[in-house]
């Protein structure tokens, strides 16, 4: 019975019916000849058959031709579609269609998914599409035309015959991969697609035709690996001996065939010997040789993907990681076990939002990163309701970022001084907002004790100081001391809870602050009767979670890789922030550069050698990972950035570079995601519903910057909270409109108090 048409046949009228009774009847028709059908036997089939007739150790075929398939004899007593329990049967697999069910979507390339589209029957056969002849041309030719239209081939030109499909046969393919006359094949078929190659531009065809290959065959072994395992396991001994017959155009004519499919194996099944035996002969000891070298590539392969897939998170390894988050957060708000909680929850005195009645001019200061920023902020009520904002940034050198507390707090307080020169408003009295995103312990909303520094400062003389008093201290030596204005300290406002307050004035629902930039860090509306650290039960209070210090008592251990451990114990603050480590912008591209490094000293990039800029630390910045995963750049593009850091590098390199740093920011977006899920999991349990609406006021350059990092993100917070509704918001200017709003809550509630 006929299951499915594959190879590019479509008859009609012949799948599910009997097709030797088809035959039968046919044959009858023609009446002038009489034939006794004994046996309907599948290609697969017969050429286990006739390699068998020669090499009594032959129990697999193979058919890697127009089509693939294969074949094995299986014990009787596992084929339950069969009465019996004694002796073998040879299984017809039908491997082509090994995919169909979506496990192979992972490692399907937009090439394949084309192919398929345009195919006779899409959706069906996927693995026979990505290893078989029938195909293979027109992958090649598919991956020719998308580098055209990016200009990376051909002059950006391209042709008729190169845009038709079937015009780049799969002969061509086995042609041009060759290593001796390849180039020259390939300018043959080149010139004959009408395309006016480059002697580079052959140099590249030569390249996708011996990858499109290599894959193909890489693949063919992989599965063909399990066939030979199942063998060994049912006849449950410790070394195999088995001869798999082969056949089929692709096999016998591709170069990079028949030594990469049996080595290959090999790597899978160590325990060997298995010989490969076409109807023909046997392997040559030349193969033998070039495949050694080939399986030398494919081992530096298979490190590359154990490094990376150390990196890839299962849904299983997010769900571990929100629940340890949530243990943490109980932790940090349990009196009893807060002095050793890692995730501090830490009360914020903010126990409010804007209202609309808020007015007046406020000044904030912004201290979270290598910037500082002074604003002056103007909130109107009304019918006007509005907020009005001007600034000025100043940079601080790393020299007062690690100096003393003194020297910071001068270079703040001369920032101040000039801002208020050029707003033309030196010496008048206005309310201030300090937006500093750093760990501190507050004991009231003007009042803050530095906990930790965080984010590279190291100055001196602050951990465990009163912020506010440090800032105010006058210093004789100081050329614009503090006494040239007057400022009314009214709110120290941590960043996150600033992009939460400034998100509130637009959306009553959000209750929940994020930073993913530089730093990060998260805060929510949590219930008062939790927190207790503090008297009282009534109402809520906004908690600074401090979430970046999350696993530094050794809970994330199980999923930091060496990388991470590297990029820890060379920052400025060994064992501490470890989190935030792993997620935020200021370590994703040094973690990046650790794993070039590795990958660089086992020959996978640059041709081995680890150039001086590659060794220095910082040199990877997070941005180049924006820009290297934006899907509108170009490969050529993503070299370019490459070499602008001094790294020469191939197209193979830019690949690799590429799914490294897609890799590290996926897992960044997927921790932040299980820690938030955490979060508004809790909110809505706080509040015993069944469903919780609820907004998360978001900041920060990689969540704003990155091309993949936000929907990541989001995804990962639907897959784990899904009895949540999250809406996402981007804060326009939480450190800085946030403080100035806090401030004027706080202003608008002591004036009523008054």
């Amino acid at each position: 019975i006929l299951v499915t048409w594959t190879k590019g046949f479509k008859c009609s009228s012949v799948e599910g019916k009997d097709v030797v009774s088809m035959l039968r009847k046919s044959i009858k028709k023609r009446g002038d000849f009489d034939i006794d059908i004994v046996a309907v036997v599948n290609d697969t089939v017969g050429t286990m058959m006739t390699c068998g007739y020669d090499d009594h150790n032959c129990e697999v075929g193979l058919i890697v031709g127009t089509g693939t398939n294969a074949c094995y004899m299986e014990e009787m007593r596992h084929i339950d579609l069969v009465e019996g329990d004694e002796g073998r049967m040879c299984i017809n697999m039908e491997w082509g269609a090994f995919g169909d069910d979506g496990v192979l979507n992972d490692i399907r390339t937009e090439f394949d998914r084309e192919i398929d589209m345009g195919s006779l029957n899409p959706g069906k056969q996927l693995f026979e599409k990505m290893i078989s002849g029938m195909y293979m041309g027109e992958l090649v030719r598919l991956i020719l035309v998308k580098m055209a239209k990016e200009g990376l081939l051909f002059g950006g030109r391209l042709t008729p015959d190169l845009l038709t499909t079937g015009h780049f046969e799969t002969r061509y393919v086995s042609a041009i991969e060759k290593e001796k006359e390849g180039l020259q094949k390939a300018h043959e078929i080149l010139t004959k697609l009408g395309v006016e190659p480059t002697h580079e531009d052959c140099v590249a065809t030569h390249r996708i035709c011996q990858i499109v290959s290599t894959r193909s065959a890489s693949l063919c072994g992989a599965t063909l690996a399990a066939v030979l395992r199942r063998i060994k396991e049912n006849k449950g001994v410790d070394r195999l001996r088995s001869t798999v017959g082969v056949d089929g155009s692709v096999y016998k004519k591709h170069p990079q065939a028949s030594p990469v499919i049996p080595h290959g194996t090999s790597i899978w099944i160590p325990k060997g010997p298995h010989s490969f035996t076409t109807p023909e002969g046997h392997i040559t000891h030349g193969d033998i040789l070039r495949s050694s070298f080939l399986l030398c590539s494919f081992a530096r392969r298979l490190h590359k993907t154990k490094i990376l897939e150390a990196l890839k998170l299962s849904h299983e390894q997010l769900l571990e990681v929100k629940q340890r988050m949530r243990i943490e957060m109980e932790k940090g708000l349990a009196k009893e076990t807060h002095a050793e909680a890692t995730v501090k929850m830490l009360p914020t005195y903010v126990c409010s939002t804007p209202d609309g009645t808020e007015k007046g001019d406020f000044l904030a200061l912004d201290l979270g990163g290598t910037n500082f920023r002074v604003l002056l902020v103007r909130v109107r009520s009304g019918k006007r309701r509005s907020v009005e904002m001007h600034n000025k940034i100043y940079s601080i050198p790393a020299e007062i970022m690690q100096g003393t507390g003194e020297e910071l707090f001068d270079h703040i307080v001369y920032c101040i001084s000039d801002f208020l020169e050029y707003m033309g408003m030196k010496g008048v009295s206005l309310p201030l907002g300090f937006t500093f995103s750093f760990p501190c312990q507050q004991n009231n909303l003007d009042e803050g004790i530095l906990l930790k520094w965080t984010k590279g400062f190291k100055a001196t003389g602050c951990e465990g100081e009163d912020v506010q008093a440090i800032s105010s201290r006058n210093n004789p030596h100081n050329p614009t001391p503090l006494q040239e204005f007057d400022l009314d300290v009214v709110a120290l406002v941590n960043d996150t809870v600033g992009t939460m307050m400034t998100c509130g004035y637009e959306d009553p629902y959000c209750e929940v602050g994020l930073i993913v930039g530089t730093g990060s860090n998260a805060c929510y509306m949590e219930e008062m009767r939790n927190v207790e650290l503090l008297e009282g039960e009534e109402g809520r209070m906004c908690v600074n979670m401090e979430w970046g210090a999350f696993g530094d008592n050794g809970c994330l251990d199980d999923i930091r890789t060496e990388f991470d451990v590297a990029v820890d114990e060379l920052s400025l603050n060994p064992g501490k922030q470890r989190f935030e480590k792993m997620i935020s912008g200021m370590y994703l591209g040094e973690i990046v550069r650790n794993i070039l490094i590795d990958f660089t000293k086992r020959g996978l990039l640059f041709r081995g050698r680890i150039s001086e800029r590659l060794k220095t630390r910082g040199i990877f910045e997070t941005k180049f990972l924006s820009q290297i995963e934006s899907d509108c750049l170009a490969l050529l593009q993503v070299r370019s950035i490459l070499q602008h850091l001094g790294l020469e590098t191939t197209c193979d390199d830019s690949i690799i570079v590429k799914e490294v740093c897609t890799v590290v920011a996926r897992r960044a977006a997927q921790l932040c995601g299980a820690g938030m899920a955490a979060v508004v999991d809790k909110i809505r349990e706080n509040r015993g519903l069944d469903f919780l609406k609820i907004t998360v006021g978001v900041d920060g350059t990689l969540y704003k910057l990155h091309p993949h990092f936000s929907t990541v993100m989001h995804e990962t917070v639907k897959q784990l909270s899904p009895k949540c509704e999250v809406t996402f918001l981007q804060s326009e200017d939480g450190s800085g409109k946030g403080a100035a709003l806090i401030t004027a809550v706080a202003c608008r509630i002591r004036e009523a108090g008054q």
